[in-house]
């Protein structure tokens, strides 16, 4: 799994450009063929960061992400603050990930998520 991080200026960080947009990006399946689940995260004003703050944070984030083998896409978007995963569906995982962001990034929220089937 990459973090793919998307900037919308070059002071945050060189190597970051505008690429592909996300629903162009984000896989909604797996290799397999099995349907991929996905949540958005909001870290208010991490755009307006120092670049080593972000850099942290995003190390961070890489971090608990690599420890979840069900972890397949994540996307870091400074432009609008917001941290998009997908994953393959495991029950309690969003909630399991979710929080282990919120140890090291308190300030993340966690966007949307239906807690319940329908």
């Amino acid at each position: 799994m990459k973090l793919r991080v998307y900037a919308s200026s070059t002071d945050v960080a060189a190597a970051c450009s505008p690429g592909t947009p996300l629903w162009q990006v984000a896989p909604t399946r797996d290799s397999e063929g099995r349907l991929l689940t996905d949540f958005m995260m909001l870290i208010p004003r991490l755009r307006d960061k120092p670049r080593i703050e972000i850099e942290r944070t995003s190390g961070c984030i890489h971090s608990i992400l690599s420890q979840h083998r069900e972890v397949v896409f994540a996307d870091l978007n400074l432009k609008l603050n917001l941290l998009w995963i997908s994953l393959r569906p495991r029950q309690g995982a969003i909630a399991e990930i979710s929080a282990a962001i919120r140890i090291w990034v308190p300030e993340a929220m966690l966007v949307a998520h239906h807690a319940e089937p329908r």
